[in-house]
């Protein structure tokens, strides 16, 4: 008889680097500390580590944090957090690693997944790791960011990108949206959902950095398109016009449009299908509803329709993602090969992007 592998938790390692933000590096450790299998396991590990010895380490506020593990704890990680520093040096300054974050970065094995909290994002650019591959980091960042690491694609719309084995989001609360989308990508949306309703945070965030650079703060005598979204999203399963929408708001289409571009960052047509694919996700993950029958739930009227939607968003066809998520626990690879997911507006790497409308 096979004996099933001993259960290990997936390792993931947060590097405290000199300055950094307290509340960006608590973000792992709620994500990432919450989420069980069904017999209560926890499914992820996290430490924090340093670059130097195990002591203390200096954050932009008026303390400083004790971290217990040294750099040898990057070559344990099955993935690397780098949350954002103000205090980066010649890597902020020049794009180049100190010797002693070079030789802690060193000791990462190959294949372990990185992923970058706002400017954290200038840390594996410097290293190296985001050479001709998209990336994004706070809007406020990008032009310099773009200007110090030209072979990086910098995004500076979306919320978060998801490039396989290397993921960066936005600023601060972005890199919520980005460690729910790993926990999504790794365990379903099912899991994904609970830790999120956990930490009171919404699933999915609409939108990309555009609707922070413009309007922070909406005016509260300025008409809204958030009735007209409610309502989408109880008719999925219907067909949908943009006329139909625009009069839930008892707006002109034209003005509808740009509103809803204002508030959300791309078209009602963008953000309804991102909807629906979303929506597909779900029902391909917890039921046992034929393809045809997803795909009309889910709006997409055809399986044709959805097999091509959710190909140009996962680069992959329906029947492969239920068996990825419903066979071996959400591995993110589909035949062995690892699946680009972008959030935010343009396509990146192999396969096309997943937008942030439906995933962050």
């Amino acid at each position: 008889m096979t004996r099933e592998p001993a259960f290990r938790p997936h390792r993931v390692v947060v590097l405290a680097l000199d300055g950094l933000l307290p509340f960006e590096l608590g973000i792992p450790h709620r994500i990432f500390g919450r989420p069980r299998d069904a017999q209560g396991r926890l499914l992820y590990e996290v430490v924090t580590c340093s670059v130097r010895p195990p002591g203390p380490v200096m954050t932009d506020a008026d303390f400083s944090i004790q971290v217990e593990h040294g750099p040898e704890a990057l070559a344990t990680a099955d993935t690397v957090v780098v949350p954002a520093s103000y205090e980066l040096g010649p890597v902020f300054e020049k794009g180049v690693l100190t010797e002693e974050l070079a030789s802690a970065l060193a000791r990462i094995r190959p294949g372990t997944r990185l992923a970058s909290i706002c400017t954290g994002v200038y840390v594996l650019a410097a290293a190296g790791r985001l050479d001709g591959r998209p990336a994004t980091t706070h809007w406020a960042e990008a032009e310099r960011f773009q200007r110090l690491f030209p072979r990086v694609r910098v995004d500076a719309d979306v919320l978060f990108i998801d490039d396989g084995d290397v993921l960066t989001s936005a600023g601060v609360a972005a890199g919520i949206d980005l460690c729910l989308h790993m926990v999504r990508r790794d365990h379903g949306t099912a899991v994904a959902n609970e830790v999120a309703r956990r930490t009171v945070m919404p699933p999915h965030r609409d939108g990309g950095q555009a609707q922070y650079i413009k309007h922070p703060v909406p005016d509260p005598q300025r008409a809204t398109t958030t009735a007209a979204r409610a309502w989408a999203l109880d008719r999925l399963h219907e067909p949908i016009q943009l006329r139909d929408m625009a009069d839930q708001e008892s707006m002109s289409v034209r003005t509808f449009t740009r509103r809803f571009r204002e508030e959300v960052g791309v078209s009602p047509g963008q953000w309804l299908t991102r909807q629906r694919v979303e929506r597909a996700r779900q029902l391909l993950e917890s039921s046992d509803l034929s393809i045809d029958q997803v795909a009309r739930d889910a709006g997409f009227g055809t399986a044709q329709s959805m097999r091509q939607h959710l190909q140009a968003a996962l680069g992959v066809t329906p029947t492969g993602y239920r068996r990825t998520f419903r066979t071996n626990g959400g591995d993110s690879a589909v035949d062995g090969r690892p699946r680009a997911v972008v959030a935010g507006s343009r396509s990146h790497g192999t396969g096309a992007g997943l937008r942030s409308l439906a995933v962050g």
